[in-house]
């Protein structure tokens, strides 16, 4: 009897048509939190009403992408918004994580994440705003791309016409969304994990790594210790962004979700705070980051057959990763001895010991 009266103070689509045009200004994730349901059923809703349902799966979508034109890439979490305007190219399909490497566009795509594909076109004040969204099983947010003014509308209707889902259905199935893992660590494995730490070639080594001794990134670095991660004091987060803005270091900046990971990489010159937000408004790129959702803040170095990769990596009070920064080290752009001084020299914050 309780389950039928929780289904029953779920708003119908013509209820949250009606709640957005009340809220025309709300976010999409705050509006869709308000009334309770998933940011998929919001836009969901909208079937029938300048919303299409297509194919989420990347392998069938990631291609059309390049016919587009120029676009913006939005990938966003629980505290920051990853936004990066460029072209799409370059996709390589994988079954576990595909790639767009792109000098603009880089991307990395987790397929089984990809669950609710839509088209939207919404008429604004401004005109017709052309987006496509993709949505975990949970029906939260794995990535979007909006049209801007010179892209190819047409290659839109293409995308529509190929992928387009035989049922047309104004509702979402959503699972529930799984619980963030806080930190997992071990200290009676910190010196079988610092052994394995220090015979790592290749970032990519690191989670299987930890998983295989039973923790995971933020129990590890709990685990291991100096000289591999040092947690540091939450303002060295801020302090990191400021000196990188003055000394113009290149930098990578990855921001993902379950099902997609964004990355920037270059120099960064606009730091505009607002509120609890610190945004980055450069040509091009923007991050709007919730400051007062950083709980912990690490310098991690991970050895590499390249040389150690240095990382400034934020997490939330939950233990769930916001987003990692590293130095670039690329042809023509190294720029990893400035940052690993920088990095050097942020204030460190004392461990607490975590079961």
């Amino acid at each position: 009897m309780a389950a039928a009266d929780t289904h029953a103070q779920i708003p119908t689509p013509a209820e949250i048509r009606q709640a957005r045009a009340d809220n025309p200004k709300a976010r999409d994730r705050d509006l869709a939190e308000s009334l309770g349901v998933s940011e998929a059923a919001l836009v969901a809703a909208y079937v029938g009403h300048g919303v299409t349902r297509i194919a989420a799966n990347p392998d069938q979508l990631m291609p059309l992408i390049p016919a587009l034109g120029e676009v913006m890439a939005l990938t966003r979490n629980e505290a920051c918004v990853h936004e990066k305007v460029g072209t799409y190219s370059e996709y390589h399909a994988n079954p576990h994580a595909g790639s767009v490497l792109n000098p603009n566009i880089d991307l990395r795509t987790f397929p089984k994440h990809w669950v609710h594909g839509f088209v939207l076109e919404k008429e604004t004040e401004t005109g017709t705003r052309r987006s496509i969204q993709v949505f975990d099983s949970a029906g939260d947010a794995v990535h979007k791309i909006f049209l801007r003014e010179g892209s190819n509308v047409e290659a839109l209707e293409a995308v529509k016409d190929a992928l387009r889902l035989p049922e047309q259905s104004d509702v979402v199935e959503t699972t529930a969304r799984p619980a963030v893992q806080g930190p997992k660590a071990d200290p009676s494995k910190a010196d079988a994990l610092r052994a394995d730490w220090q015979a790592m070639t290749d970032t990519h080594q690191f989670l299987r790594m930890v998983s295989g001794l039973g923790m995971n990134r933020l129990g590890a670095y709990h685990t291991v210790g100096a000289p591999y991660a040092r947690l540091l004091d939450k303002t060295a987060f801020q302090a990191m962004l400021d000196g990188v803005v003055a000394q113009e270091i290149g930098i990578m900046i990855f921001v993902g979700n379950r099902g997609m990971i964004q990355i920037h990489t270059g120099p960064i010159y606009k730091l505009m705070p607002m509120g609890p937000w610190q945004n980055i408004m450069d040509p091009g790129f923007n991050l709007h980051l919730r400051a007062d959702k950083i709980a912990e803040v690490w310098a991690v170095t991970k050895p590499t057959s390249r040389g150690d990769a240095i990382s400034i990596e934020a997490f939330d009070a939950e233990g769930d990763i916001i987003l990692q920064v590293f130095g670039v080290q690329k042809p023509g752009m190294e720029h990893r001895p400035m940052w690993n001084a920088l990095v050097e020299a942020l204030p460190s914050a004392q461990v607490e010991e975590v079961a």
